[in-house]
């Protein structure tokens, strides 16, 4: 049966919100020193906030270095919350160093900004709370809406959760900011809803991850370099430190050592654990609502909350947007200068360019996604369903399989063989539509058809598998299955073939693959593992809807007892949902068609028909007829057509018979 995780997540955090903790367990307080200790002994510039944690004298090169560096470093404010750590945990020793410096830096949106980045979600509350904290030690100057912005963010953490949600990167520096407040804010209020704020982010971090400490969860906001490697990494210092799973970190990390010399409550985190979830939880809030917490906010300020939940130049909020680009001079900021294009638009014609350029804009929308995660011991499953289509795909991670300490997942894009190699955008040419039933997903690709006129080209999806990892491998037809320990992983492939030395497809019309996990637990053993992914039940095809000519493209799958299937209505920026699935025969008489790609003509096999009366039909993505006939059949065999007068792009050949449709794709170049 499955558990509803969701509700547990709730009731802990409602005992979070109200209960008044004693000290923290003594086995994560022995932890806890054991990780300082360790760390100290292997000095490296993240101990300086162990060291004045301990009462130690910092080490003056690295503290000095780190300061030093500030003005010019676009990411400063990683280091500023580990310097404003240090200030607090230290008796003025070395304000005449820091705060020189820090008081020339601007900590909120200045014009003509060229360095920093205020409004992602993780920078944000970075700087927020050190110029919160710095104010309350030093009594500086501060921006008169400083405190509507921080509770305003709280707030939507607390109550709606985190946009870079499951974010192995992002999430460990968004805990950073939130820490210096739950433990150095005077303010109660602001105190307990950065505490909240921070329990929330670690019960969820670890709900994703396995017995073992790994964590390759789908993601708000991730570099493919989170899923590479298990351990080592700053969220491995977190989970260690936590719950014991996973590999001893000897090392600091920057998240490491801020929860490492924090007093937050940790206990309710800690038993939060289990090892079996199966649970679908909706992350945060729709555009608007987001906004309602807080009516105090300045134009400018909830125009950078709405960046921060991926909404940049969305049509909801794309005036806005071109207004600030406008008012503080950022049309050439590096985060917006592939837009500066549309400077010249007036501003009430930006819904319109945002909706017809849609396939290149940054707008993640991730402040609103439905995540299904799944977790058996060693082996995880999870997901984001229904990405908004026709964003740039920054950072997205859609569907990730965690078996043991390896990660399992498609990407589009370039096949590059080296995935930390890859460019954390992918133009939008396959953003697949995912959904997901307990321990199996379904992910379907279409790339966008207007991208190639813009020159963006490359609509492969390849497969993250690292063969070397699997204690036993497998090739079933279209099926690869591998085995590490007791978790089992299965990849329904959308074709057989290799790209770069990746298993990837390349193909200009839509692919499904899939993904199901199991363990010892679940099926036994690996063979009765594939005898279930044998027993599957698979189709997939194109049909045409003759009273709107829209083509449908169809998958679904059955097996184990679950059933997931999609229908994606035309091009890939009009995705809309159908639940009832068409069945896609398998069984109709194949045709071939040749050369294809065609240049000024195709050859049209129609000889296993057997002289049948048919109707051959051919039209373009958009649904535009170029050819449309009746056929008898009799001594026809091959039918050519002359196709030297057609634009270049991608058309759907069809035959009619009596018994239905069959349909090929004609790529013309």
């Amino acid at each position: 049966m499955k558990k509803h995780y969701q509700l547990l997540l709730a009731a802990v955090l409602l005992l979070i919100c109200s209960k008044t903790f004693a000290a923290n367990d003594s086995i994560y307080e022995a932890r806890r020193n054991t990780y300082i200790d360790s760390c100290l002994a292997n000095f490296s510039t993240f101990d300086i906030t162990l060291q004045a944690y301990r009462g130690l004298p910092v080490n003056s090169a690295a503290f000095d270095t780190m300061v030093a560096q500030l003005p010019t470093d676009g990411t400063a404010d990683f280091e500023i919350v580990q310097i404003v750590r240090i200030l607090y945990l230290s008796n003025g020793q070395y304000d005449s160093i820091a705060l020189p410096v820090l008081s020339k830096i601007p900590f909120w949106l200045t014009n003509g900004e060229q360095l920093f980045d205020y409004w992602s979600e993780n920078h944000m509350i970075q700087w927020m709370s050190s110029d919160y904290l710095l104010h309350q030690k030093y009594n500086w100057p501060v921006d008169s809406r400083l405190n509507y912005r921080v509770k305003h963010y709280l707030q939507l953490k607390v109550q709606y959760g985190f946009y870079e949600f499951l974010s192995t990167d992002y999430g460990p520096y968004c805990l950073n900011g939130l820490l210096n407040l739950a433990d150095f804010a005077q303010d109660s209020t602001i105190k307990a809803l950065a505490t909240q704020a921070s329990q929330r982010l670690l019960t969820e971090m670890l709900m994703a991850t396995n017995s073992l400490g790994v964590c390759y969860p789908t993601a708000g906001r991730n570099y493919y370099g989170k899923y590479e490697t298990p351990y080592d990494q700053n969220y491995n210092n977190l989970i260690w430190l936590l719950t014991g799973f996973g590999q001893q970190q000897t090392g600091p990390s920057p998240g490491g050592v801020v929860l490492a010399t924090s007093s937050l409550p940790v206990d309710s985190i800690i038993s939060s654990w289990t090892s079996h979830v199966d649970t679908t939880m909706i992350i945060g809030h729709t555009l608007d609502s987001g906004l309602v917490i807080n009516d105090s906010l300045t134009p400018t300020d909830k125009t950078l909350f709405q960046w921060s939940s991926g909404a940049y130049f969305h049509p909801e909020v794309v005036e806005a947007t071109g207004q600030l680009l406008t008012d503080s001079n950022l049309w050439n900021n590096p985060n917006f200068s592939q837009f500066n294009v549309f400077q010249s638009e007036p501003n009430s014609q930006l819904p319109g360019v945002a909706v017809n350029f849609n396939f290149l804009s940054e707008s993640s929308v991730i402040c609103n996604d439905t995540v299904a995660i799944f977790k058996d011991n060693t082996v995880t499953l999870s997901s984001v369903r229904n990405l908004w289509p026709g964003k740039l795909g920054y950072e997205q991670i859609p569907c990730v399989a965690n078996v043991g300490t390896t990660a399992v997942f498609t990407a589009s894009g370039k096949v590059i063989a080296n995935f930390e190699n890859r460019t954390a955008t992918n133009e939008n040419n396959d953003l697949p539509y995912v959904i997901q039933q307990h321990n199996v997903a379904l992910e379907m690709y279409r790339p966008d058809i207007k991208l190639p006129l813009l020159g963006y080209n490359d609509p492969e999806v390849s497969l993250h598998w690292i063969d070397s990892v699997f204690d036993e491998e497998r090739n079933d037809s279209a099926w690869i299955l591998g085995r590490q320990g007791n978790g089992y992983v299965a990849v329904r492939r959308g074709c057989i073939d290799s790209v770069n030395g990746l298993r990837a497809c390349e193909t200009r019309n839509g692919q499904t693959w899939i993904i199901m996990i199991g363990d010892s637990t679940m099926y036994g053993s690996f063979d009765n593992f594939q005898t279930v992914i044998d027993s599957s039940k698979y189709q997939e095809g194109w049909t045409l809807d003759p009273a709107t000519n829209i083509w449908t493209y169809s998958a679904q799958i059955t097996i184990d007892s679950i059933t997931l299937g999609y229908n994606w209505l035309g091009d890939s920026s009009l995705v809309a949902e159908n639940t009832a699935v068409q069945n896609i025969s398998n069984s109709k008489p194949a045709f071939n068609v040749f050369p294809n790609p065609a240049s000024n003509a195709v050859s049209i096999d129609l000889s296993s028909f057997n002289d049948e009366p048919l109707t051959l039909k051919v039209v373009n993505m958009l649904g535009q007829e170029f050819y449309n006939q009746s056929v008898t059949g009799e001594g026809t065999t091959v039918k050519t057509l002359n196709t030297s007068n057609w634009p270049d792009g991608i058309y759907l050949i069809t035959v009619e018979t009596t018994d239905g449709l069959v349909s090929k794709i004609l790529v013309k170049e």
